[in-house]
Parts: structure tokens; C-alpha cells; sequence
């Protein structure tokens, strides 16, 4: 079987490790929509790649439950959706990866050095997890994958995965090439806006959480860092001398709304928090219509991840083969 790569496919995967925020909704969900008018989309809760470290498990199923009912509601019905662990392929497929894989290309990566830092022991599986995303983007043989430059360096270690296994067992995988990510709005922490808003610590003060109700919205955009400026001219876009009056309106403007004449920090404050709760309001809506009928989720979900079976076995039994099993 010829490693034929294909073009319109697209796939993206969100780990569990939190619950989903505006930062996701803005910079990515709203991305992987679009998508769905020009490929055809494979979009998953990766929720092997939360066992990396330290977890409860009843907290973890009810945050893939949650996380799956969430990507239903934000409109991307029109996708393959499937739970990461519902499809053993990803799991068989690492396991060969790691055969080719070596310890000093596992040890060099990054997020690795930076979660293991000042810690006496980690788990195995933080250690290879990168071998296991490489997993997840060759068995679906996509063209191109659209990685920010938190990103690149586990890209890196696929293709270079992916090369080596076809010229030591023969042409099995296609070598996908990175592209820049589809454009999304980048959302920072409220309280810090140097510190990117995202599910992991989203108990953050500045963190806005897609299930949110508009009051607690409320309370977490008015302690919004601002800066002391005072006047006609305060409620201006300038990213170094204003950093967290330039995230409000960039938030204010990703939410549809606008910031024409406005003159105070409480009066923006006030419409982005108008414009945030009216973005969340038909996702909250559609959540609680789905979360009331569990059964259609759960069927959805069975039914990308039988679909995610029948495109991954081919590549996992061209690999098993090509390898000597």
C-alpha cells in the first residue's frame, strides 16, 4: 500500500485537561468550523494525552463528556468526531513509532524539559507522548497540518519519525508538511495578558469559560487589567504601553462588537463583556439542549470513531506489516 497523502483532510485534536474557553472558542474552534467548507475534517478529544500526568479519573470522563457535547455545540456537526481512546489505532501506531523513535530525540523536546523541570520523577508517558501525537497525524495521512510554534517542534519529530520508518521498513507513511494555522483570534488571560488564556488552569481569574453565565462573565472582564491612563485617547490599541486595553479590543472586535465612542475603561469593559455573553449564549443554549439528550452525543461520537477505525486500519496494518508483525 502506496502512502498516498491526502490533500482535503484536516485533523485536530484537544486535550481534556480543562474546561474549554473563550481563548479555544476564538482561536480555534472558530477555525475548525470554517473548515469543514473545504475538507474533510477528523476532530477529536484526545484523551489518552491527558493520562500524562497526574489525574482523577471521574474528573477526566466528565471533562471528555463535557469537551465532546461542547464541539457538538459550537457547530461542528459537519466533521468526523471521535474520542482518541475509541480508536486503538492511535495507541498501536505510537507503539511502532516508538521502536524508531530514540531516547535523546524524546529528551531534547521541550515541553518535556519545561513540565519535568524541578520535579524528582514524571510518567513515561509525558516522556513519549510526542511519539503518540506523531500517531495521531500518520494514521490519517493529511497533506499538510497547521501548527503554531508551540507546535513545530512535535511536527518536526513526525516527519522525522515518519522518514525514518519508510526508508528502514519501506514507504508506509505520507511526510506531512507544516503550514501556518488557519488565522484565529489569540486570547490572553484577562488578569495577565502576557500569559495566553487556555483550558489548563482555567480557574484563573482572567480565564472565560464557554459555560460561564453571563454574571460570572461579568465579574471576570471587570477585573481586566487596564493601565492608568485617563482622557479621550485611553481607549486605544497599542500592545506594548497598553497590552490588556489592546486585548479588550481585540476580544470586542473577534466578538462582533465595537468600541466607537467609547471613553472610559468601564464603559468598554461593559460592552466587551455585552459582546462575550452574547457569543456565548446560543453555544450555552445548544449545550444544554444536547447535554439534556446524552444519547445523540454518545451516538455522534460512536459513529466518528467507527468511521476513524475504518480510515486508520489500512496505515496501522501497512506499518505492522512493513515492520515484521
Amino acid at each position: 500500500m502506496s502512502p498516498h497523502p491526502t490533500a482535503t483532510r484536516r485533523l485536530s485534536l484537544l486535550k481534556p485537561t480543562g474546561h474549554l474557553t473563550l481563548g479555544n472558542l476564538l482561536g480555534a474552534l472558530r477555525p475548525m468550523a470554517a473548515a469543514q467548507q473545504q475538507a474533510d475534517c477528523f476532530y477529536g478529544v484526545a484523551d489518552l494525552h491527558a493520562l500524562t500526568v497526574t489525574h482523577d479519573p471521574a474528573a477526566l470522563r466528565s471533562l471528555v463528556r463535557e469537551q465532546a457535547t461542547l464541539l457538538l455545540a459550537v457547530g461542528l456537526d459537519a466533521s468526523t468526531l471521535f474520542v482518541q481512546s475509541r480508536v486503538p489505532a492511535h495507541a498501536q501506531l505510537a507503539y511502532l513509532l516508538e521502536c524508531v523513535a530514540t531516547t535523546g530525540e524524546l529528551g531534547r523536546m521541550i515541553q518535556f524539559k519545561e513540565k519535568g523541570r524541578g520535579v524528582g520523577s514524571t510518567r513515561t508517558s509525558l516522556f513519549t507522548y510526542p511519539v503518540l501525537m506523531a500517531a495521531d497525524i500518520l494514521l490519517y495521512r493529511p497533506t499538510q497540518v497547521p501548527v503554531g510554534d508551540d507546535q513545530r517542534q512535535h511536527l518536526e519529530l513526525t516527519r522525522d519519525l515518519a522518514m525514518r520508518f519508510n526508508a528502514t521498513y519501506g514507504p508506509v507513511f505520507a511526510i506531512p508538511e507544516m503550514t501556518a494555522p488557519p488565522a484565529g483570534a489569540r486570547v490572553m488571560d484577562l488578569a495577565d495578558p502576557t500569559a495566553k488564556m487556555g483550558k489548563t488552569g482555567s480557574d484563573r481569574a482572567g480565564v472565560v469559560r464557554l459555560l460561564d453565565p453571563p454574571d460570572v462573565v461579568r465579574r471576570t472582564v471587570a477585573r481586566a487589567v487596564t493601565d492608568s491612563e485617563t482622557g479621550a485617547t485611553a481607549i486605544r490599541a497599542d500592545r506594548e504601553a497598553k497590552p490588556g486595553v489592546t486585548h479588550l479590543l481585540e476580544i470586542l472586535v473577534a466578538c462582533g462588537g465595537s468600541a466607537e465612542g467609547l471613553t472610559t475603561y468601564g464603559a468598554l469593559k461593559k460592552v466587551v463583556t455585552d459582546a462575550v455573553v452574547a457569543e456565548l449564549e446560543p453555544i450555552q443554549r445548544r449545550y444544554a439542549e444536547l447535554a439534556a439528550d446524552p444519547a445523540h452525543v454518545t451516538e455522534v461520537f460512536a459513529s466518528g470513531a467507527a468511521r476513524c477505525r475504518e480510515v486508520t486500519a489500512p496505515v496501522l496494518a501497512a506499518a505492522e506489516a512493513a515492520i515484521g508483525l
